[in-house]
């Protein structure tokens, strides 16, 4: 059995280290000393998702290693934010893209998944059962209004208004800086995360048109209890944005994100019937196949490695 990408260590996140292969297994060269080298073996059967950080080497023998044992490796930002590139091993399985595709694909799937999206920022009682996604939209926009207000009012603020100027970037206030700095390293570890279960970030449910609908979806899941505190206690930083990066990354210890990140993913994916029942679907994250799979439309899976000429061998 493969282990889950929920599990306490599915997620390692390494720095300022070599990562090599020795006789005994894959192993973190750490270097304490001008003439001492210490070595942490690093539990590849027991990883789902290894991430390195910008001061990390890796060899190709540790790289197969950790593919064959099924563990995907993500080049991410200091801290674990920002994923730079992902590398997906042969063995994890498309169970969870077929789910997003299927429900992307299909119109009245995507709509329920948007609407569960929303409907995970808002207390279950607030939300009537014939809800339009427009209204949902509308909804979303109030509470993130009223939230900029009590932030700016707790922090004695004046009036806050959301705004990102890329090309006017320093001429923005120290909240909006903070922002958008904490939401980029969101973006990673959402980005991460995605890459994990081996989920495409360009297939959105809410946003369209980017190769990172899917990441801003799932982000904005968290940003009421995660980016928006940090960015507003940050208004009167002279460093917003490394102030930002920083308290993020220390933030995440407490906050456990990435499991919550994997379980809601799920729950999203799931038929609302399935994920209603417990005993109704296969909610594991890795699959343990043996071969590659033929699709029929009509049969469904068939065997691949056959001929299938008509009279052939």
């Amino acid at each position: 059995m493969l282990p889950r990408v929920a599990d306490s260590l599915s997620f390692l996140y390494l720095d300022m280290v070599r990562v090599v292969q020795d006789d005994t297994g894959v192993c973190a060269q750490i270097q304490v000393a001008h003439d001492r080298t210490d070595l942490v073996y690093l539990p590849t059967a027991a990883l789902s998702c290894l991430l390195l950080g910008p001061g990390v080497s890796i060899t190709t023998p540790a790289l197969t290693t950790l593919a064959r044992h099924g563990t995907s490796v993500v080049c991410t930002g200091a801290g674990g934010v920002r994923a730079y590139a992902g590398i997906l091993p042969d063995s994890l399985t498309t169970h969870w893209l077929e789910q997003q595709v299927t429900a992307w694909a299909e119109p009245a799937r995507r709509l329920d998944v948007a609407r569960r999206m929303y409907g995970m920022r808002f207390d279950a009682t607030e939300l009537p059962d014939a809800i339009t996604l427009e209204q949902l939209r509308g909804m979303e926009g109030q509470r993130m209004k009223a939230l900029y207000k009590i932030l700016a009012q707790q922090h004695g603020i004046g009036r806050f208004r959301r705004a990102y100027h890329p090309d006017q970037w320093h001429a923005q206030d120290p909240v909006n800086l903070a922002l958008s700095a904490a939401n980029t390293c969101l973006y990673g570890i959402v980005h991460a995360a995605l890459l994990a279960l081996g989920l495409s970030p360009a297939l959105g449910f809410v946003h369209a048109g980017t190769q990172h609908a899917f990441v801003y979806d799932i982000a904005d899941l968290y940003k009421a209890e995660t980016t928006l505190p940090l960015a507003f206690a940050l208004h009167q930083s002279t460093n917003p944005e490394q102030e930002a990066r920083r308290r993020f990354r220390e933030d995440l210890r407490l906050l456990r994100l990435l499991p919550r990140i994997v379980h809601d993913l799920q729950a999203l994916l799931t038929p609302a019937q399935i994920d209603a029942d417990p005993d109704g679907g296969d909610r594991s994250e890795r699959r343990d196949v043996d071969m590659v799979h033929l699709w029929d439309p009509k049969a469904g899976v068939l065997p691949a490695g056959v001929n299938y000429a008509s009279g052939g061998t």
